[in-house]
């Protein structure tokens, strides 16, 4: 599977593999204000997951992968706060 552009939503679907990071790239960079699907993910990648970090878009959805949905979501979801002051 991997990853599908739509309708404001950059969706991540079952397995997403360090090939995919090149497509959540261009997809964020076409469309700052896409928002992150992870319901139908089983899997991300750490080069996905760096894509995600540094765009940090809006994410929808729950994994049902057990690590994902306790680790790496809430990570994704969370904003980091301002570097400076």
């Amino acid at each position: 599977m991997g990853v599908r552009v739509d309708s404001g939503f950059v969706r991540l679907e079952g397995d997403c593999g360090v090939e995919d990071a090149e497509a959540v790239v261009a997809a964020l960079m076409a469309d700052a204000a896409a928002r992150g699907d992870l319901s139908q993910c089983r899997q991300l990648h750490t080069a996905v997951v760096q894509a995600l970090l540094g765009f940090r878009p809006r994410i929808d959805g729950t994994p049902a992968d057990h690590f994902l949905a306790t680790f790496v979501a809430p990570a994704l979801q969370s904003r980091p706060e301002s570097l400076h002051p």
